[in-house]
């Protein structure tokens, strides 16, 4: 049986969240490897909604281990908070279930200030960050100054860790005009939390190995998009991590032949929170009526999602980049009703066509979409659980989306429910 990672093919907000719980029933570990609580993971299951931004999707099915690998920056007080909202929600979350990398590094309050200063001095160059402290903490852990969560085991050597990673901030403080930062108030506040927060750390890579040696299914979930990865996304719209399957090998100590079948997470039309390029963007009533029957809001943010076409070349581009074996295609039913559906085919800029999204910013926010227009349907798809149920023209829909993706659909999603999905193909079959 395959490992399985998932990975969005956007700019996030794909529907992740629900595609790993519905895979999850399969696997045997679920396991986060980039990012931060910048994301947002919404479930519903029996009718009760959980939203998780740092907590693997793994964690509300019973008898599953979850895993927070290396590559995640972790704040320790909206993980806590997160566990006890999700407790008290009804599910049991203890050090037996959910693991925590070592060498995962903290993000402190002072880099969620940082990053909220940063972006409200920008103006009109804003990113569209969350604020949450995600890049600085970041930029620390490259900077090899970041705190671990290893470090929280000797309290001795925390306290010089703290006063070089302070010298750089309150640098940077004096900079904007900042009070400097209370070293024995952040010692103190993560001496507090350390009890609490050190049962669940662990050697995560270790664990990957004794995993896969006895025969465990392991289930990689990635946060945002590939459309925001550091390298390959719209670059500097993105977020600070590695978003495609690459970055799972390292994000968790694995090696790269362990990661297996790779599912792209792609919704039916595309969606944007933030700033940044958005080539089939639709600042219209069709745009408005997707925002609204999507209920397209961000999860952690609460911001409001813009909404365009489809857009199979950007796609097909992270699709390529991505490694993506086939892919979970979501809110289907969303463009229920829509008489004439449009999907981008090619860009042009400057009287010269593009196949792929061009890395230019210039270029990005220039670039002018090619559309093909198809036939929508007018019967419901919600809730439809099997291929037989939906409208011709909705599977051929799908069929011109494969073909202009590269990539089959293996996973069908109707609706925001746990059983509203149509398996095609089993990705831990491969």
């Amino acid at each position: 049986m395959s490992n399985v990672a998932v990975v969005g093919t956007q700019w996030g907000d794909e529907g992740k969240g629900k595609i790993v719980d519905w895979l999850s029933q399969r696997a045997d570990v679920v396991v986060r490897f980039q990012g931060g609580h910048n994301a947002g993971h919404t479930l519903v299951v029996d009718g009760t909604t959980y939203k998780l931004s740092l907590l693997p999707s793994g964690v509300v099915r019973p008898g599953k281990m979850s895993f927070i690998g290396n590559g995640v920056v972790i704040d320790p007080w909206a993980l806590m908070e997160e566990i006890d909202r999700i407790q008290d929600q009804g599910v049991s979350i203890s050090p037996r279930r959910l693991r925590i990398a070592e060498n995962a590094c903290l993000i402190l309050p002072f880099h969620g200030e940082l990053d909220r200063l940063r972006e409200d001095s920008s103006g009109d160059e804003k990113i569209g960050t969350t604020g949450r402290g995600i890049g600085p903490a970041y930029e620390d852990k490259v900077g090899r100054r970041g705190i671990r969560l290893c470090d929280l085991f000797d309290p001795s050597e925390l306290e010089g860790k703290v006063d070089a990673i302070i010298k750089h901030h309150n640098a940077l403080r004096r900079g904007y005009g900042l009070n400097l930062i209370d070293k024995n108030k952040i010692l103190s506040d993560l001496l507090a939390m350390a009890p609490r927060l050190l049962p669940y750390v662990d050697t995560v890579w270790r664990l990957l190995e004794e995993a896969r040696h006895a025969g465990k299914r392991i289930l990689f979930e990635g946060a945002q998009g590939a459309m925001l990865d550091i390298d390959h996304g719209t670059y500097p719209y993105v977020t600070s991590s590695n978003t495609v399957s690459g970055s799972v090998a390292v994000g968790c100590g694995i090696g790269p032949k362990l990661v297996g079948y790779v599912l792209g997470i792609t919704k039916a039309y595309t969606t944007r929170v933030g700033y940044g390029p958005f080539p089939s963007e639709l600042s219209n009533d069709t745009g408005r009526l997707l925002g609204e029957r999507g209920q397209e809001f961000g999860t952690v943010t609460g911001r409001q999602r813009r909404c365009g076409w489809f857009d199979a070349v950007m796609v097909r581009q992270a699709i390529r980049v991505a490694g993506v074996d086939g892919v979970a295609l979501t809110k289907l039913d969303v463009l229920d009703g829509i008489e004439v559906l449009k999907i981008c085919t090619g860009y042009s800029y400057g009287g010269k066509n593009f196949d792929h999204l061009p890395s230019s910013p210039k270029m990005q926010a220039g670039i002018v979409p090619i559309y093909e227009s198809l036939v929508g349907w007018s019967q419901n798809t919600r809730g439809a659980r099997s291929w037989a149920e939906l409208p011709a023209t909705a599977v051929k829909y799908i069929r011109r989306v494969e073909e202009l993706i590269g990539a089959p659909v293996g996973l069908l999603s109707t609706g925001p429910g746990r059983e509203d999905t149509i398996l095609v193909r089993d990705p831990f079959a491969d």
